[in-house]
């Protein structure tokens, strides 16, 4: 099973998610070779688990990294804009913003990484840094300290957007900051109780339309008083 597979090194990682089925495209495949996790995960990078990045976060297992990559990536065109809550160590926003520039330079692309921890904030900057200095010298993609549930306004209305931590309920919010013809994939459930994997289509006219993936365990989203 895919959560139980380690790989030598990030690439070995990659290959065991194809060889389970996990991650289904080439773009996928291609953007997680590009960013090895090393520069964002200190604890068992190539281990397909969760591991703790500090401030009491960890970071998802690779396997739900590609799931996420995998139901969002029609969405990653050059000059979308993606936001990416609960960011932590910044490792799945840059798989987004190499996805997005593999396709093609646009200088309206804004991949948006979201945290409400300034030291992981801070961290995840370094980390960027750390893989590739371009990334957020480019302008296409910054980190925002801030209430991730509210979302970004700012910087929307977004093409796609991601949660990784869980929602208690419907995030109406960031429905609201979808552009038509957006997608949002986000845990909903209670702490310790049955949560899944909901994915939220806004259509041309705004309708949005909810599918249930599959069941997950995520921590929940939280602020820095909860």
């Amino acid at each position: 099973m895919a959560w139980r597979s380690v790989g030598a090194n990030n690439a070995d990682l990659i290959r065991q998610l194809r060889d389970y089925g996990v991650i289904a495209t080439e773009a996928v495949a291609s953007a997680m070779i590009a960013t090895d996790r090393k520069y964002y995960c200190p604890r068992n990078p190539y281990m397909d688990a969760p591991q703790p990045i500090g401030g009491g976060v960890t970071i998802s297992a690779p396997h739900m990294h590609a799931f996420a990559l995998e139901y969002l990536r029609e969405k990653l065109k050059p000059g979308a804009h993606v936001l990416d809550v609960g960011s932590g160590s910044g490792y799945l926003t840059a798989c987004f913003y190499r996805f997005i520039k593999a396709k093609g330079e646009n200088a309206n692309t804004r991949v948006v990484g979201i945290e409400h921890q300034k030291a992981l904030v801070e961290l995840s900057r370094e980390n960027l840094n750390s893989d590739d200095r371009s990334m957020l010298e480019s302008g296409n993609m910054m980190i925002v300290e801030g209430d991730g549930r509210k979302g970004h306004a700012a910087l929307g209305p977004y093409d796609a957007i991601h949660v990784g931590a869980a929602a208690p309920d419907t995030p109406t919010e960031l429905i609201n900051q979808l552009a038509n013809g957006g997608r949002l994939i986000v845990p909903v459930g209670p702490e310790r109780g049955t949560q899944y994997m909901q994915q939220y289509d806004k259509d041309a006219n705004g309708k949005v339309e909810m599918t249930r993936l599959m069941g997950v365990m995520y921590v929940p989203l939280t602020d820095l008083r909860s």
